[in-house]
């Protein structure tokens, strides 16, 4: 279970998914998606990159020093996953709202207002899978989740549902990859940074329609107020 993880290094770089995992190996994987997922500290921390790579390493195409046990990376990851999710649920329970409120960075502000935006619009149920895809949106959609009261069920459930498709889905994509790629490790850095990129899509798209949706009331606004001026009566 625990393949990869020697003695620390000098330094870790925690934005590395590589050398988190050469690090702390596959334990790394449950604690770093247990953070991001369930704490609000955890939000940085590279949990796209992290399953994929880890699914890599899971290839015999993989080489080095690195290597991991695909059940065992499955199990971690859906862990992690899973208990953060929940974790964070609680902690909204507890006085999410309050500890949202005081934070001042910009990135976990944005974040909240991206969640509030996703379970206003989508609803719980599909707001709480599609916030596991979002960087930070499914840092802080759990304890917000909790903050305004979702049903414990419906929160549980879909979380479940979410984290697993999420998780599961990149360890395998990872593996996948590796296995038809011969000398995968030559390609890693590449790979990872596609993955980085697609993760980041979903919020391109969202600003992009957000925007949209800005100019388009913008425009009708304006519209109002120009017939409401040609229908002011002249004095």
């Amino acid at each position: 279970m625990i393949e990869g993880f020697g003695a620390l290094p000098a330094a870790v770089n925690p934005l590395d998914a590589g050398s988190l995992l050469a690090v702390f190996g596959t334990v790394g994987i449950a604690v770093v998606l247990f953070a991001e997922t369930g704490l609000l500290i955890g939000f940085f921390l590279p949990g796209d990159s992290l399953l994929f790579t880890a699914g890599l390493l899971c290839t015999a195409g993989a080489h080095g020093d690195t290597r991991l046990s695909l059940p065992w990376v499955m199990f971690a990851a859906a862990a992690g996953a899973l208990v953060g999710a929940q974790c964070g649920f609680v902690l909204g329970r507890r006085g999410g709202r309050v500890l949202l409120a005081r934070s001042r960075n910009r990135h976990l502000l944005d974040g909240v207002a991206r969640a509030e935006e996703f379970l206003g619009r989508y609803g719980h149920a599909k707001a709480i899978v599609l916030a596991r895809f979002v960087p930070v949106v499914r840092t802080v959609l759990n304890p917000l989740a909790g903050a305004l009261d979702v049903p414990v069920r419906v929160f549980t459930l879909w979380q479940v549902a979410g984290g697993l498709l999420w998780s599961l889905g990149l360890v395998l994509a990872g593996y996948l990859l590796g296995s038809s790629i011969p000398s995968i490790d030559t390609y890693l850095l590449p790979a990872v940074a596609v993955i980085v990129v697609l993760s980041l899509l979903p919020v391109g798209i969202e600003f992009l329609k957000a925007r949209r949706r800005t100019a388009r009331r913008d425009r009708a606004s304006g519209a109002g107020d120009g017939r409401r001026r040609r229908d002011d009566p002249v004095p």
